[in-house]
């Protein structure tokens, strides 16, 4: 049974989960401020360069005078820098809020501890670690990145039962669909909830794929395109620039343009750690690695993932591109419709 504070936490929580796919860089944070057991006050961060959760809560309390006898909660430890928006620290101080309830500390170099330090240096009450587990994994993608130097890592393929994920020849450059419909339409909410999405070159000349969230409302994430020899033809929709496009390629010297970027690796040695260097410098902090096989073998194989959410259909193939060879324990399943998706949570990262 939650505690008064693990239950204002919870609704932190809550309040911050709307935030999904649009507060990139910034973390994942809700707050409510409470005042004699009663919420007076709630919000959570929006987006870039918006009010941060605290003071959105702070502004949503009508009698600012409650503040002096309330406490404010807050799932991610308040910013004690100036960015985009002031330190809401400061905010904190300046209406004499007694009390403060953080759920986990931020990771991020330049807080990190400092707003708390900074909020017992002014008198108030701070406590921290109130589902610390639970808000460690709204954020994970903010944590890795920050902890790991590198993206929050996610694998994704469609599986027919017979184990392919594509027929081995196609007489036309777009998809074969292995999963449903509604299988696709929740790939696309997923895309909008990560930074960026990748696939090889043999992806992009197959399928000429759009990699957007066209079936889903949200923001496309930023697409990732290794192509060596820069074989890609220019009218390919990768090209649209219709959102950020980064090719990782060994051809030297080509001129960044708009939303189109070129960054050279020698892809011979330690690929994929080139490849995360590269995400982590452009600040992706999570990534949808969908393709194809061998792209997603290599990453399974360096052991660089932190999950896998496969879809199996019902559909067989005589011939095909072989699944990846994939061997981890399964967290849960689901169906959707004839579809089984499986989810897998990396235990060794």
């Amino acid at each position: 049974m939650m505690n008064s504070h693990q239950t204002y936490i919870h609704r932190c929580l809550e309040l911050a989960q709307n935030g999904i796919g649009t507060t990139y860089p910034n973390p994942l944070v809700g707050s409510v401020i409470v005042h004699k057991d009663k919420i007076i006050g709630e919000g959570w961060h929006k987006k870039p360069g918006g009010s941060h959760a605290e003071v959105i809560a702070i502004e949503a309390v009508k009698d600012k005078n409650l503040l002096k006898e309330s406490t404010l909660y807050v799932n991610l430890e308040p910013c004690s820098h100036f960015g985009k928006t002031p330190p809401c620290a400061d905010l904190i101080i300046e209406y004499e809020i007694p009390k403060v309830v953080i759920g986990t500390i931020d990771p991020f170099a330049e807080v990190c501890g400092n707003g708390i330090s900074k909020l017992k240096n002014a008198g108030v009450e701070v406590e921290f670690g109130f589902l610390e587990k639970e808000c460690n994994e709204l954020n994970k993608r903010f944590f890795t990145f920050h902890q790991k130097k590198r993206p929050y890592i996610i694998l994704k393929w469609a599986q027919t039962q017979n184990g392919f994920i594509a027929p081995l020849h196609k007489d036309h450059n777009r998809p074969v669909w292995i999963s449903n419909e509604f299988s696709r339409q929740l790939v696309h909410k997923w895309r909008s909830e990560e930074q960026a999405i990748l696939v090889g070159t043999n992806t992009v000349l197959q399928d000429n794929p759009k990699l957007n969230t066209r079936d889903w409302k949200g923001e496309n994430p930023a697409r990732i395109i290794l192509d060596r020899e820069l074989k890609i033809p220019e009218d390919y929709s990768v090209y649209d620039n219709r959102s950020k496009t980064i090719f990782i390629t060994e051809k030297h010297k080509i001129s960044n343009q708009k939303n189109l970027f070129f960054e050279t690796i020698n892809f011979k040695n330690n690929l994929n750690s080139q490849i995360l260097d590269i995400l982590y410098k452009h600040k992706i902090q999570s990534v949808i690695i969908e393709g194809g096989a061998k792209v997603l073998q290599s990453f399974i194989d360096d052991n660089l993932w932190d999950e896998a959410r496969i879809f199996t259909s019902y559909l067989t193939l005589k011939k095909g591109i072989k699944a990846p060879d994939f061997n981890s324990k399964k967290h849960s399943e689901t169906f959707i419709l004839k579809d089984n998706l499986s989810l897998f949570y990396n235990s060794q990262q």
